[in-house]
């Protein structure tokens, strides 16, 4: 399916376009958005042909992969990315970034729950995965704001800076989406929200 526009209360998901190179590398071209990701820092060159890529991808068929950027509507400005790469059979592994300005402000939760709604309503999912990494607790905390429950580590899952890293792994299932839950701690301020994306 595409092109995909998907409107959440503060955010509106969208397809990338030729003209996002400068704005997303003004988030993974941030080394501190990116330490806990499980790609290295790109440079400009290396985030255009990663961008093409998942231009290219966005117009096959069947589509594989929902990548799409998250546009602030009060800005206008490009404030995340999110992914949900579908799997057999009707699942689906979720990631999340946002600008490090727009950190402890919701946008992760706000980013994710309209990829999520997209997935288990018009893409009629039953299982959606994600991951982070054990020092990102404010990744883990959305997840489990989400509804996701952990599952186990995954351990050495991921290379970053020629050293190997563990994930947690976390799952949600359609029957639990939108069900009544507590409410989770706010996440610190000066701390990441985002799971990994897969460059």
């Amino acid at each position: 399916m595409y092109p995909v526009m998907i409107d959440g209360p503060r955010v509106w998901l969208r397809e990338f376009d030729d003209g996002d190179l400068d704005a997303t590398m003004a988030i993974v071209g941030d080394p501190e958005v990116t330490k806990t990701l499980s790609f290295e820092t790109p440079t400009s060159e290396e985030q255009a042909a990663v961008l093409a890529t998942h231009l290219d991808k966005a117009r096959s068929k069947p589509r594989v992969e929902y990548y799409l950027a998250a546009v602030e509507q009060g800005t206008g400005e490009l404030i995340g990315m999110v992914r949900l790469t579908l799997a057999w059979p009707r699942a689906g592994d979720l990631g999340y970034i946002v600008r490090r300005d727009r950190w402890g402000l919701g946008y992760a939760t706000e980013i994710a729950t309209a990829m999520l709604d997209f997935g288990y309503g018009r893409l009629r999912l039953h299982r959606v995965q994600a991951s982070c990494e054990p020092d990102n607790p404010s990744s883990e905390r959305v997840l489990r704001k989400l509804g996701f429950s952990f599952e186990g580590r995954l351990r050495d899952h991921t290379v970053r800076g020629g050293s190997f890293h563990d994930s947690l792994q976390y799952s949600l299932l359609a029957p639990e989406w939108r069900q009544p839950r507590p409410e989770a701690p706010p996440s610190p301020p000066d701390e990441s929200n985002q799971a990994t994306v897969a460059g």
